[in-house]
């Protein structure tokens, strides 16, 4: 089996299948809701394991590629088998650094919040989840805005699937 989106397949296209960051950002978006809501209600041992948990995923994403992501084999597994094969594919490159910005947002919350600053938890989290809600509602990437920013200002060199 391939890996999601790619395009093992005679015919198609390289790139992946832009539903799929958009499945992950709906999962995602729904655990940092979780975790905010963890966090403010007073379970800040349960809202920390759930966002460290998240922050590993984020690195898993961002390190490993977003084709090798968890809610991406998911989504190969359970959702794209059910849908008609994509009108186009896109780029992995800039759905890829969305994971490192969200590592960075949400491993940076998690790491002030165990050094003791008040209300970075609950931040980074929220900011997070406005970023992953944007994905998964109406298909716009923070992440991958600022990818493309990056490459244009030539501050980051676009890589290539």
């Amino acid at each position: 089996m391939s890996a999601p989106g790619t395009s093992s397949e005679p015919g198609t296209q390289p790139g992946i299948d832009p539903r799929g960051p958009r499945f992950g950002a709906a999962i995602t978006a729904v655990l940092l809701l979780v975790v905010v809501g963890l966090a403010l209600s007073g379970s800040a041992v349960a809202a920390t394991a759930v966002l460290a948990a998240l922050v590993a995923i984020f690195a898993w994403g961002a390190f490993a590629g977003i084709r090798r992501h968890p809610w991406g084999r998911l989504y190969a597994t359970l959702v794209a088998p059910r849908l008609a094969p994509p009108t186009h594919r896109e780029d992995p490159a800039a759905p890829t650094f969305a994971q490192l910005v969200g590592f960075l947002i949400t491993g940076a919350g998690l790491v002030l919040h165990l050094l003791g600053v008040p209300g970075a938890f609950v931040v980074a989290a929220s900011m997070a989840f406005i970023a992953a809600f944007l994905n998964a509602v109406f298909d716009y990437c923070l992440g991958c805005q600022l990818y493309v920013l990056l490459v244009r200002a030539g501050a980051i060199r676009p890589r290539r699937a």
